[in-house]
């Protein structure tokens, strides 16, 4: 966790401590009275640029508010453990923004009124946002099951595909032949493999997908292997439809292929002990010819060096779907929110402060939603993060981009689908309880068959919509 304090005078510095700080290191300019504190959690910066454009919005915020912020920088895996237990102690941040909420976290806590209702940040510039943006945002709260705006869209991700040319040439193949079929484009992987290994490469395997219950990386990926294979758990309304025929052979389908990389060994034996970031350490050590990961995080990570970032590490679409269709992608999208207030009580002063609070919080959020803000933000996240406005996602830096991995990435935000719990609350449980990824495991493992697999997953699916409250 890095942790900084901003004022008006020193905030332009705030941006280039970033590498020198330790995870609990705070950078104290002037600390004002805690009661004074105005909060801010927002996801750990992978750049210096990305800390600079974030501290310079709000340092313009500050300035015409007459507020400081106190901003705290936060990894991945701790920021929803932590926002979770400062709102149970009743201190939560003012505003949140994490990196992986969306998948469990935020659905439940507009459900369980616990968050501010923001549609008067997202409505007046509704039009600006795209329909995937806007519906990933619009939760259902149990007072009120009418869908509102309880989150700010910031950026959004779908799941990059990346691989490395110049192995594939060490082993005699060529990325121009990769096949564009569902099933051809996995056995090329596999294929590299077989051929490395018969060059004695015994540590490079062909596909580095994990195959563990930990992280959203496996929700993120195995769903989009539903996708692909036709499954629709929900419909529009919401309402599960998981058990039938159609949909309990489509995950059966994609739980045979999915898991059965593993078991053919064309997956590292490692996988079904992943974490997130497992998956990009494997591929970064030049272990796995391909990963798949969300965003450009693995590409960001080899700017430094212009050899492999140009011409050795590739970003591409995924093949056609099994069905020989365009893929739709799963669009993840990012977003901040404001906790609602917590045994305020009746007190007429404590209501107050609380809106006044509450009031500010829309306000910065307002001010970091405006196109140019939120575009010097992004261009700063150097490809980490999409634009969730079509109009940016127009601009050249994008739609023309000289970076051959973002312009590779922005091609996945034509065919676009939402994650499922944009359409339920309910479904944000699935990923709470790690029910694909202990599904994948027990199939990988030999523990059982895909269709027994599929049919205890359909069952804890079922019994988690009965139960939702």
């Amino acid at each position: 966790m890095l942790r900084r304090q901003f004022n008006r005078l020193s905030l332009s510095l705030a941006g280039l401590g970033l590498a020198a700080c330790s995870d609990s290191t705070v950078l104290n300019y002037r600390t004002p009275e805690k009661s004074s504190k105005f909060r801010v959690w927002w996801i750990q910066s992978f750049y210096p640029a990305e800390t600079e454009a974030l501290s310079q919005i709000v340092a313009e915020w500050e300035k015409k508010n007459n507020t400081k912020v106190e901003i705290t920088f936060y990894n991945d895996g701790s920021i929803n453990r932590d926002a979770e237990n400062a709102l149970t102690n009743g201190n939560p941040p003012d505003i949140l923004f994490s990196n992986t909420a969306e998948f469990a976290l935020y659905p439940k806590l507009a459900w369980q009124n616990k968050l501010v209702d923001v549609s008067d940040v997202v409505e007046p510039v509704k039009d600006l946002f795209s329909p995937i943006a806007l519906k990933a945002v619009a939760y259902k709260n149990s007072t009120n099951p009418n869908p509102a705006y309880y989150a700010v869209p910031i950026a959004q991700l779908a799941a990059g595909l990346h691989y490395w040319r110049d192995l594939l040439a060490d082993v005699g193949l060529s990325d121009t032949n990769i096949p564009k079929d569902w099933d051809g484009f996995w056995k090329f992987w596999e294929s590299a493999q077989d051929r490395a290994l018969n060059k004695g490469k015994k540590d490079l395997y062909g596909i580095g997908l994990t195959m563990s219950a930990e992280g959203t990386d496996v929700i993120f990926m195995f769903e989009q292997f539903l996708t692909a294979y036709g499954v629709e758990l929900l419909d529009d309304n919401g309402q599960l439809q998981i058990d039938s025929p159609k949909n309990r052979q489509g995950i059966i389908d994609a739980l045979t292929k999915y898991a059965g990389f593993y078991k053919n060994k064309h997956v590292p034996p490692t996988a079904v002990q992943w974490t997130d970031a497992d998956n990009n350490q494997v591929f970064l050590s030049r272990n796995s010819f391909m990963t798949t990961n969300p965003g450009l995080s693995i590409p960001a990570s080899q700017q430094f060096d212009q050899e492999i970032y140009n011409k050795k590490l590739v970003t591409t679409e995924w093949s056609l779907a099994p069905d020989g269709k365009p893929l739709n992608y799963l669009v993840a999208v990012k977003q901040a929110v404001i906790f609602a207030a917590a045994n305020v009580g009746d007190n007429k002063d404590d209501i107050a402060k609380e809106k006044a609070r509450q009031d500010l919080a829309k306000n910065l959020l307002s001010h970091i939603i405006r196109p140019d803000n939120l575009f010097t933000y992004l261009k700063g996240a150097g490809g980490r993060y999409f634009p969730t406005m079509p109009k940016l996602l127009e601009d050249p830096y994008y739609k023309d981009s000289k970076d051959p991995h973002i312009l590779a990435a922005t091609k996945q935000f034509q065919n676009t689908k939402s994650f499922y719990t944009a359409q339920n609350p309910a479904y944000s449980e699935v990923g709470a309880q790690k029910i694909w990824g202990k599904t994948i495991k027990s199939v990988a493992t030999g523990a059982n068959t895909p269709e027994q697999a599929a049919n205890e997953a359909i069952t804890q699916i079922k019994t988690i919509f009965t139960q939702w409250k």
